[in-house]
């Protein structure tokens, strides 16, 4: 995977040598960031999962932007979980996304629970599980 960090490095080795550019450092550093992310925007936009949408309040700052996750099946069915996200230039935004989105999707997993009081009480009683679930998510 290509980082912002990585690529900044290689760009500076490069340019090491022309140190009569007109473009300073932090002005190049800004346009290759832009660059990357206007690409990564790109791709989030075309791969993005069916319960996820993704709002841009300030197109000029692509790394911060408003994530809903809304699951389609399970426990968190019907629920609208909505998060406000910045990411640092070593992160690609493609899996933040996703990381967040299986937190309420394909991460639920009872046999091996990372809350183990919630998976105790849903493998005692189901049903009143189910239902302390959703009140949670109507009380939130």
């Amino acid at each position: 995977m290509l980082t912002l960090a990585s690529k900044l490095k290689r760009d500076d080795a490069v340019k090491s040598g022309h140190s009569n550019s007109a473009v300073t450092d932090s002005a190049r550093r800004v346009s290759i960031r832009d660059r990357l992310l206007v690409k990564e925007v790109a791709e989030l936009e075309a791969n993005l999962p069916n319960t996820c949408k993704v709002n841009f309040p300030d197109v000029n700052k692509l790394h911060h932007f408003q994530l809903d996750v809304t699951p389609d099946e399970g426990y968190y069915q019907s629920g609208k979980f909505q998060f406000e996200v910045e990411v640092p230039e070593a992160y690609n935004m493609a899996d933040v996304v996703w990381g967040l989105n299986s937190l309420f999707t394909d991460l639920l997993n009872f046999d091996d629970p990372l809350n183990i009081e919630a998976a105790e009480h849903h493998l005692r009683d189901k049903v009143s599980f189910s239902c302390t679930r959703r009140a949670q998510r109507s009380f939130l």
